[in-house]
């Protein structure tokens, strides 16, 4: 019999909650980093091994648990995960808030209020004080519409059918049934007619990178990665009733799962031992004999939001009543001291080699025969000199480290994975992508427009620019003609003249002032003009009133 195509919403309309429950079938030399792609953890299956045929599509069976029996089972919360509760407040529209933050002037305090909004009533220093990278934490707002105006399913479902989504890029179809974790993504672009299909079938749907698709998931997206300092990113997943889509875990990323529409059982687990606290890496598919018993078991509901650090495993599944749509908002991937060390440490050593006798000094003839691990028992004098002669070059090491130059080769990595600012409607109409050059009327019009001593002009984001120096040449980095795909285009930068390092450094620090092209500290007012035009030409600057 001929299957009838319904969207995501007709087809929630269809589900009774008497009906069966389904279940299941992301010089210094800095290394390329591989931009992994998971449900907040779980790798991504290449489009070749995931293709499947039509008779491996996931089988609906009953879920172990009824949606009574599970709800009476959550709300056992042990010391190490705090509840907030949002007591309903109605709180901001997100519409109305990102109206009133165009009106905000510096985008640093911009970023830390919609953080505030975010994570209300939480306060922002008390969150990272007492919370950030320590323990889960859960808010319950008991308000469906706190997110309203984020991203729906209505916003899916036109995403498939008007822009090219692909599979293994863009979207992932993912199945967790009897302890398996399958991804069953076809090649080629993935279409309404065929995703909803697998959607009825069981399958759970990630979106990858949808601030690429959406201005307002963009627009949230560029603005919070001031707040953290490091790229701020997002997976959107879309499940059906009574299902599971990815197996526990635990990532390399602070997660913050922020409930959009329907609900969906969660279970948060502490980390397994010291060694996977704050991981590197994320984890591989764990069973469930060896996570433990949960600290956290909790229904999220629209409006809700929950926290966890790298490193807690978690799982989450639909119960049998409800759809879950959530978007996972994370960030803080790569950015530890010892991620910031793997560029000092190197160049520390190879600057103290090149300029100190004691680090190119021979070691003794003999240390083969009391040194190295066959000969680690041995209670021997010279082993003792030995280590203390280590210790001593490094701590000798630490006056060598370039940690200025480091830092900066870590900003240009942020600064690459930066989403490009979204322009509010005063930025736009006093920068370069605003200028009123265009043809009309069979002719060239308003071409004049030109930057003089008195134009007034700051730098766009406190964060969008950044000078570094890479050994004699100085060049400026900047996330102004970024792509919002993650590394579309490479990292862009372009060599600044000595004379006039003063006055990039002068226009950074000046932000969120304007000051007049004229105060450039310049050697000549041609000088001054010829900075500023180019800077504005990249869109780096804006002017305080159009041209």
């Amino acid at each position: 019999m001929e299957k009838k195509h319904m969207s995501a919403f007709e087809l929630y309309k269809t589900l009774s909650p008497d009906l069966p429950p389904t279940a299941t079938k992301s010089p210094l030399q800095v290394a390329n980093k591989k931009k992994r792609k998971k449900e907040n953890g779980a790798s991504k299956v290449s489009p070749l091994k995931a293709q499947i045929k039509p008779e491996r599509k996931p089988e609906r069976k009953k879920m172990r648990k009824t949606s009574a029996q599970r709800e009476e089972s959550l709300n056992e919360i042990t010391k190490d995960e705090e509840r907030v509760n949002g007591h309903g407040e109605a709180g901001e529209a997100l519409d109305a808030l990102l109206a009133d933050l165009t009106k905000v002037n510096n985008s640093k305090e911009r970023a830390s209020k919609l953080f505030q909004w975010f994570i209300n009533p939480i306060p922002v220093k008390s969150f990272f004080r007492e919370t950030w990278e320590k323990k889960p934490i859960l808010v319950q707002r008991k308000n469906p519409d706190y997110y309203k105006g984020l991203f729906s399913t209505a916003e899916f479902d036109r995403i498939l059918r008007q822009d090219e989504v692909q599979y293994g890029v863009n979207l992932d179809v993912t199945s967790y049934t009897n302890g398996k974790r399958e991804t069953h993504n076809p090649p080629g672009r993935a279409l309404p007619f065929t995703v909803w299909d697998f959607y009825e079938s069981g399958c759970s749907l990630r979106l990858l990178n949808p601030q690429a698709f959406s201005s307002t998931v963009w627009n949230v997206l560029s603005t919070l990665q001031e707040q953290f300092g490091s790229m701020a990113g997002a997976n959107v997943y879309l499940t059906p009733p009574g299902t599971q889509g990815f197996a526990p875990h635990y990532d390399d990323i602070e997660a913050f799962v922020v409930q959009l529409e329907g609900k969906k059982h969660w279970r948060v687990y502490s980390p397994r031992s010291e060694d996977e606290v704050l991981p590197v890496l994320s984890s591989t598919n764990f069973n469930q004999t060896n996570i433990g018993k949960p600290i956290l078991e909790v229904v999220l509901e629209a409006g809700d939001l929950l926290y966890f650090p790298r490193g807690f495993i978690h799982q989450g599944d639909c119960l049998p009543d409800a759809h879950s749509l959530h978007i996972t908002v994370s960030s803080f991937q790569k950015n530890s001291w010892g991620d910031l060390l793997h560029k000092v440490v190197p160049a520390a050593l190879e600057i103290a080699m090149e300029e100190d006798v004691e680090f190119r000094q021979g070691l003794p003839l003999d240390y083969l025969t009391y040194m190295g691990v066959q000969n680690s028992d041995k209670d021997d004098p010279r082993r003792t000199k030995f280590f203390s002669r280590v210790e001593h070059l490094m701590k000798k090491l630490t006056t060598y480290a370039p940690v200025d130059a480091a830092v900066d080769q870590k900003a240009r990595v942020f600064l690459h994975d930066c989403l490009p600012p979204m322009l509010t409607p005063e930025e736009l109409a006093t920068s370069v992508l605003g200028a009123s050059a265009r043809w009309e009327h069979g002719q060239v019009m308003d071409v004049g427009a030109k930057i003089t001593a008195k134009t007034r002009v700051r730098v766009l984001r406190g964060g969008c620019a950044r000078l570094c120096s890479d050994g004699e040449a100085v060049h400026l980095y900047y996330t102004t003609e970024n792509s919002r795909v993650y590394h579309k285009e490479q990292l862009k930068s372009f060599e600044i003249k000595v004379e006039h390092t003063d006055a990039i450094e002068f226009l950074i620090h000046s932000y969120p002032k304007f000051v007049t092209v004229g105060s450039f500290p310049c050697d000549s007012a041609e000088d001054r003009i010829t900075l500023a035009e180019l800077l504005f030409e990249r869109g780096i600057i804006h002017t305080a009133d159009a041209l």
